[in-house]
C-alpha cells in the first residue's frame, strides 16, 4: 500500500510539472508586444556638426557605475566603429547590442573614410557618403563620426568623451597590429558584443559574384546598358540569347503545368460522370424491376385487367339488396292432388341458363283470371 501511494504521489507531481510547463509555454506563446510608436523622425547628427561640450571636464565612468545606471544628464558614452559597407542586419544588431549595454547609453558610431578603408581593408561597394548616410538612419545611433580613425588614440577618446568601446571580442588584426583594440582592452574600456552568424558584407558580395550572370541579365532587363555593366558586346548578346531561351523554357513549363491541370480536371470530371452514370443506371435498373419484375407493377396490372374481363364476361347476379326467398311474404301455394300435405314438393335447383322458374300460387291464378 505504501509503495502504491508513493508511486501515485510521484505520478501526480509529474503531471503537475507537465501541466505547469505546458501552461508556461502557452503563456510565452500568447505574450505579445503592445503597440507603440518608437520610431525617430530625424537621422542621427554628425559629430562635427554638434556644439562642443567644454563646460565640464572629461571624467570616465567605470563599468560598475555604468551598469548601475547614471544620471540622465550624464549618459554612458559608448563608441562603435566600422566600415559598414552594404549596411545589413548584422551591422544593425551589433549597434543594437552596443546601445543596450547600459541603462543610459549614448551611442557614437565612427565610420572610416574611403581612403583608410581602401588602404587597410579593400575596395568598397558604397562610397563614404553613402555609408555615413546609412549609419545616420539607423534607429540605435545617437551620433555619427565621419572619417573615423583606424586606430583609436587617447586624444580621440578624450575629444569625444568616450567611456567604452563596443566591438566583437575576436582579435582584429590590421595596420601591422595583431589586435587594434588591444590597448582599449588593457585600459578596461572594451565592451564586447556578439557577431551575427550567417550574414556579412563579404557573404553578400560572394553571393553576387557567384551568381554574376544572373544579376547581369537582371540589370540588362531593367534597362541598364552593357557599358554601364562593363559587359562586352559578345557577352551582351549571349545574355540576351540566354534570356530568350529561359523565356521559352518558362512558356513550356507553363504549358506543361496548364496541361497537367487540364488533365486533372478532365479526370475529375470523368470520375464524376462515371459516378453519375452508375447512379442513373442503378436507378434505371430498379425502376425496370419495379415495373417488369416477378412482383412488378405490370404483373399486378395484368391480373387486375384479367379479373375485370372475367367479371365482364360472367352474368350478373341479383343485387345483394334484393330480398331472398325466405324474406318474401308467404303466399298460399296451390298443391297438386298427388302431393300429400306432409311431404312438400322439392324445390327445383336453380338454372343458370337464363330461364326463370315460377311458383304456382293463388296470386298467379288470380292474375290469369284477370287476364
Amino acid at each position: 500500500m505504501e509503495a502504491q501511494s508513493s508511486s501515485d504521489m510521484l505520478l501526480s507531481r509529474k503531471r503537475r510539472r507537465e501541466s505547469s510547463t505546458r501552461d508556461t509555454e502557452e503563456a510565452e506563446r500568447l505574450v505579445k508586444v503592445p503597440r507603440c510608436t518608437v520610431g525617430l523622425k530625424h537621422p542621427a547628427p554628425f559629430a562635427d556638426e554638434l556644439e562642443p561640450v567644454t563646460k565640464k571636464p572629461y571624467v570616465r565612468v567605470n563599468m560598475e557605475e555604468a551598469k548601475r545606471g547614471t544620471h540622465p544628464d550624464r549618459p554612458v558614452r559608448v563608441y562603435a566603429d566600422g566600415i559598414f559597407d552594404v549596411f545589413h542586419s548584422g551591422h544593425a544588431r551589433a549597434l543594437m547590442q552596443a546601445k543596450c549595454l547600459f541603462p543610459n547609453t549614448h551611442l557614437i558610431v565612427g565610420v572610416c573614410s574611403d581612403d583608410l578603408t581602401h588602404t587597410y581593408k579593400g575596395f568598397t561597394v558604397m562610397n563614404e557618403d553613402e555609408r555615413y548616410d546609412a549609419i545616420s538612419h539607423c534607429r540605435y545611433v545617437d551620433e555619427v563620426v565621419r572619417n573615423a580613425p583606424w586606430t583609436l588614440t587617447p586624444e580621440f577618446l578624450a575629444k569625444h568623451r568616450i567611456d567604452f568601446v563596443a566591438h566583437d571580442d575576436i582579435p582584429y588584426s590590421s595596420a601591422g597590429s595583431d589586435d587594434v583594440y588591444k590597448h582599449i582592452k588593457e585600459a578596461g574600456m572594451f565592451a564586447p558584443t556578439q557577431r551575427t552568424e550567417g550574414i556579412s558584407t563579404s557573404d553578400i558580395i560572394t553571393r553576387i559574384v557567384r551568381d554574376y550572370d544572373v544579376y547581369v541579365r537582371r540589370n540588362l532587363q531593367r534597362g541598364y546598358t552593357a557599358k554601364e555593366l562593363n559587359v562586352s558586346f559578345i557577352n551582351e548578346k549571349k545574355y540576351h540569347l540566354q534570356e530568350r531561351v529561359d523565356k521559352v523554357k518558362r512558356k513550356v513549363r507553363d504549358v506543361e503545368e496548364k496541361s497537367k491541370e487540364f488533365v486533372q480536371k478532365v479526370e475529375e470530371k470523368s470520375i464524376d460522370l462515371i459516378q453519375k452514370w452508375e447512379e442513373k443506371s442503378r436507378e434505371f435498373i430498379g425502376n425496370f424491376l419495379q415495373m417488369f419484375g416477378p412482383e412488378g407493377a405490370l404483373k399486378h396490372m395484368l391480373k387486375e385487367g384479367k379479373g375485370r374481363m372475367l367479371q365482364a364476361i360472367s352474368p350478373r347476379q341479383s343485387p345483394n339488396s334484393s330480398p331472398s326467398r325466405e324474406e318474401r311474404s308467404p303466399s298460399p301455394t296451390f298443391r297438386l292432388p298427388f302431393f300429400t300435405k306432409t311431404s312438400p314438393p322439392p324445390s327445383p335447383p336453380p338454372h343458370h341458363s337464363g330461364t326463370r322458374g315460377y311458383l304456382v300460387s293463388e296470386d298467379d291464378d288470380d292474375e290469369d283470371d284477370k287476364s
